[in-house]
């Protein structure tokens, strides 16, 4: 039998793009990003979406008691959230890289060029 096709209507994509980008952020479990995690707008989808993926099969070992976790550490008081909190967990900070100036025309990239224009 082949699979069938679900057409989505497109006022949704945005709402299920951004539901599926939360899922990430779930694992993530240090720091402030936990606390703003649960005053995001699309928390509740998210989890439950999360829970589905954990009774689905789809995340196993120490992932598949994650939608536990965050039913925990949502219903706990400020204190106890603290305590739940992974330590030594912390994401490296992503680092932009450095934006080069704005060229004018005729201009040309002297880096590593000779500083003297006239050698003689």
């Amino acid at each position: 039998m082949p699979a069938k096709k679900i057409a989505i209507p497109r006022r949704f994509e945005a709402t299920i793009k951004e539901i599926w980008s939360l899922q990430p952020r779930f694992e993530q479990r240090s720091g402030g990003r936990t606390h703003r995690l649960l005053e995001h707008p699309r928390y509740r989808a998210g989890r439950d979406f999360l829970d589905l993926r954990c009774k689905s099969g789809e995340l196993e070992g120490e992932l598949a008691g994650l939608a536990a976790w965050w039913d925990r550490f949502a219903d706990a008081d400020p204190a106890a959230r603290e305590g739940m909190l992974v330590r030594g967990e912390v994401p490296a900070k992503r680092r932009r890289p450095r934006r080069r100036g704005r060229r004018r025309d005729g201009e040309r990239d002297n880096a590593g060029a000779d500083t003297n224009p006239n050698p003689e």
